[in-house]
């Protein structure tokens, strides 16, 4: 069947410069087996199918999977996904609002001046890294122990695991054992000093997921959102900041941040981005 399809390029206003995610519209009809191919073939991070709700209150449910398998949730395809169902003519129930249901339940959207923005889920898992797993990753990526401030876990879905490192360049220059991270999703951190090309700013972040078949993901929604729970909820981060993500990859990756509560300021944690569709067409699926 022919569908419309998108790709949207997440956390950037220059095309290229972020992280795409391929959107399939209408996708009611498509198999489970079939929506895992074509992820695989497009060999993204992520791939969704836009889908009619079945809660109530949601505009839209999105289905997101890695070349790997089926995610509960996932950030910039929630952005991309967002953006690409506005275009294609959606309209939400409230205006300046968006309600996308998937694997974690209802996930809120707000539009902030054209950049959307997503309220950080829940985290499934937090609190304090083992030890003994916590020296497994430290190995993996080839740090020592004082290259690491803390660690904690902040999973909202994927599994993330999350370090703050001693500053960005720490971060940055990380060249990761692939085969010994073993299972485990990493989200690194690391803040700058306000000296760097973009003072800006504030942290570098790198996620790294290699069981998902994606060993480094470009620019990641769900850890930026996960870590920004853990740090400003510990005082580490500022209520609103910018990370950047990307930069070992080429990309050029902007994640807004903000405690301030938008969409009625009631204190959230909404994590934002530009959106560029780059690709229009459609699908044979």
């Amino acid at each position: 069947m022919n569908r419309t399809f998108s790709q949207v390029d997440v956390f950037t206003s220059e095309f290229l410069r972020g992280n795409p995610v391929a959107v399939v519209h209408d996708a009611e009809g498509v198999s489970d087996q079939d929506m895992a191919a074509f992820a695989r073939w497009t060999n993204l991070s992520e791939t969704t199918f836009l889908l009619p709700p079945t809660q109530s209150g949601a505009d839209y449910r999105l289905r997101i999977f890695t070349p790997g398998g089926e995610l509960p949730f996932a950030g910039h395809p929630t952005l991309g996904s967002a953006r690409a169902w506005l275009e294609a003519g959606g309209v939400p129930a409230a205006s300046g609002r968006l309600v996308q249901e998937c694997g974690v339940g209802l996930v809120t959207l707000a539009d902030d001046g054209g950049r959307l923005a997503f309220a950080a889920p829940p985290l499934l898992r937090s609190g304090p890294v083992d030890p003994s797993e916590l020296a497994l990753v430290v190995r993996s990526l080839g740090l020592a122990a004082d290259d690491v401030v803390d660690a904690a876990w902040v999973d909202n879905g994927p599994g993330w695991v999350g370090l703050l490192l001693r500053d960005a360049t720490t971060v940055l220059e990380l060249r990761p054992d692939f085969a010994a991270m073993g299972g485990y999703k990493v989200g690194v951190i690391g803040p700058y000093d306000n000296t760097g090309e973009d003072p800006s700013v504030a942290f570098e972040v790198r996620a790294f997921c290699p069981d998902l078949a994606v060993p480094e993901d470009p620019v990641t929604g769900s850890l930026n959102a996960g870590l920004a729970q853990w740090l400003i909820g510990s005082g580490r981060a500022p209520s609103s900041y910018i990370a950047q993500q990307g930069t070992a990859l080429g990309r050029r990756g902007r994640v807004h941040v903000s405690a301030d509560g938008l969409a009625g300021g009631d204190g959230e944690i909404w994590v934002g981005g530009d959106t560029v569709a780059g690709i229009r067409g459609t699908v044979e699926l």
